[in-house]
């Protein structure tokens, strides 16, 4: 394994992704096609600009745009001038950027223009509290938004800005006056126990919380996950999985400037386009949650698109169905598909499988502890459980955020004092050390006295061939105390299947205690940009109506 120690820092990886990789392809966005050495060139311009407008090594860096070549430049030019990068949920509405903003005292933000027919720059203002007479620019303010006194400027990635705010351009130009030896001088500063990022969990259980990450973390788990993976030069890799993610930043762009892979950033999922970009580019490299890969298989065009490049899927999801294991190898004949388990508190990284595991493994686990680190199953007490007996996660290794930023309470309530992080997630490990992730802690249900886990249940309704996709939530029963509810997409064509279909083939099929109690058919289950279920947004319509 090469990782810190070869690169020692992420602006070590670009200059050396440049130096090793220079004339392959290093990021294709629709007709702009640059090289390694191109990137780099403009990472160090985007760098010099960031040093030309006082951003100095520590300082917080906000990126909030979706998957782009400026979001690549931007984001790892600041990583290279010192900065930490704090990337940002493109779903997030204003005020819960401006509260991760102002949390981390951020003095730059990039924020793209208008996506996905919402202006970004105008949601800001408003949760900033800037009001219709326009306070920007008032005295004894130190940026453009009031209500965010820290943030000293704002660059919007685009060829036009509103007043008080720049455009990418204009801000690229600063950096004219700032010399590559300087540049250089700053990059080289940065050492592995240097901060590279401040990644927010979703914030589902509570205001989102900031997991602190060095360099050294991102680059030793990134090695790892290429090495496992067989990621390798000439690859061709669609990153349809959001920046902000771990899943889109680390195992996408730092994972290809390892290996010198090709990105083809995606900024919105849609099949029609994924399939269109898999045939144009000839896609090999294609990571994502299972629905992604569901959708693909099941789109009505597929055989009139040439996806025969593919030949490397990565997924990660508490619910992968055998079937699609099976059908990814069998139907597009991928060569590697692995299933994996991270959360933003370890680095993105804990387990993977491995190339040549069975497909009942993968399918039904996430493989096991990456080396450098540990993985344990507990009981309430602490204690370690027996294989095949459900407890919390305990993750341990090089891979362990440092804490919560700036948040002590936060960070002791989830790592113990000898390293062990404490995920909130409940799962069960095999004899052989596969982890299998059942459900969040928060989602279990108890049905008559027996834990039941909407993870398993998924898996098993899953099973069913008229099933597309499907969530279970817990809902209030007078006899049982809960009971599960099951929202169910139906596979095309599948209109027959009703709710009496699926609890009665339930009863067949698994435990007594695990089957729905009721079922509701929907077009679509509600996920972030991150591929999950949104089971807040469930529950609060099953609490409702059941």
């Amino acid at each position: 394994m090469r990782g810190d120690l070869e690169w020692g820092s992420i602006p070590g990886l670009v200059r050396a992704a440049a130096e090793r990789y220079g004339d392959r392809e290093a990021v294709v966005e629709g007709r702009t096609r640059i090289s390694y050495a191109e990137l780099g060139e403009r990472v160090e311009r985007a760098a010099a600009a960031c040093i030309a407008n006082g951003v100095r090594a520590g300082d917080r860096v906000g990126v909030w745009a979706p998957n782009t070549l400026d979001w690549i430049v931007s984001a790892l030019g600041a990583v290279t001038a010192g900065a930490v990068l704090v990337p940002l949920n493109t779903r997030f509405k204003g005020a819960e950027t401006a509260y991760v903003l102002e949390r981390t005292r951020a003095k730059l933000l990039f924020v793209t223009g208008t996506f996905l027919g919402t202006s970004y720059v105008a949601s800001l203002r408003r949760a900033a509290g800037e009001g219709a007479e326009g306070m920007a620019g008032a005295e004894g303010e130190a940026g453009p938004l009031p209500g965010l006194p820290h943030l000293e400027q704002v660059v919007v990635l685009s060829d036009d800005a509103p007043a008080d705010f720049r455009t990418w351009k204009d801000f690229l130009a600063d950096g004219d006056g700032v010399g590559d030896a300087e540049v250089r001088t700053r990059a080289e500063a940065i050492t592995g126990g240097s901060l590279s990022d401040i990644i927010f969990t979703s914030g589902t259980t509570g205001r989102p919380k900031g997991a602190v990450i060095t360099h050294a973390q991102t680059l030793r788990g990134y090695e790892v996950w290429s090495d496992l993976a067989g990621l390798r030069e000439g690859d061709r890799y669609l990153i349809v999985n959001p920046f902000f993610h771990t899943f889109g930043y680390k195992a996408g762009i730092v994972a290809c400037l390892m290996r010198g892979a090709t990105m083809v950033p995606q900024p919105v999922f849609n099949v029609d386009t994924v399939l269109a970009n898999i045939a144009a580019e000839r896609i090999s490299v294609l990571p994502g949650p299972p629905t992604l890969h569901q959708s693909l298989l099941d789109h009505p065009a597929r055989d009139a698109y040439d996806l025969s490049a593919l030949r490397l899927v990565v997924t990660g999801a508490a619910v992968v169905p055998l079937q699609l294991v099976e059908r990814l190898r069998g139907e597009l004949h991928v060569d590697t598909v692995l299933t994996a388990y991270g959360l933003s508190e370890a680095s993105g990284i804990v387990t993977m499988c491995r190339r040549g595991d069975a497909a009942e493994v993968i399918a039904s686990t996430s493989g096991r502890a990456i080396r450098g680190t540990e993985v344990r199953v507990v009981g309430p007490t602490g204690d370690a459980l027996p294989p095949g007996t459900p407890g919390e996660v305990l993750v341990r290794g090089f891979n362990v955020m440092h804490g919560y930023f700036e948040d002590p309470a936060s960070t002791a309530e989830v790592l113990t004092p000898d390293g062990w992080l404490y995920t909130g997630d409940v799962g069960v490990l095999d004899e052989a050390g596969n982890l299998r992730i059942t459900d969040r802690i928060k989602d279990m249900f108890i049905v008559g006295g027996f834990n039941a886990y909407p993870a398993e249940i998924e898996q098993l309704l899953g099973l069913h061939p008229d099933v597309a996709d499907v969530a279970v939530i817990g809902v209030p029963d007078p006899r049982l105390g809960e009971v599960g509810k099951a929202y169910v997409v139906r596979r095309p064509g599948a209109t027959t299947l009703t709710a009496d279909d699926l609890i009665a083939w339930s009863r067949r099929e698994m435990a007594n205690y695990k089957v729905p109690r009721s079922v509701e058919f929907v077009g679509e289950l509600p996920r972030n940009a991150s591929g999950k279920v949104v089971k807040g947004e469930l529950r609060g319509r099953g609490w409702q109506r059941c």
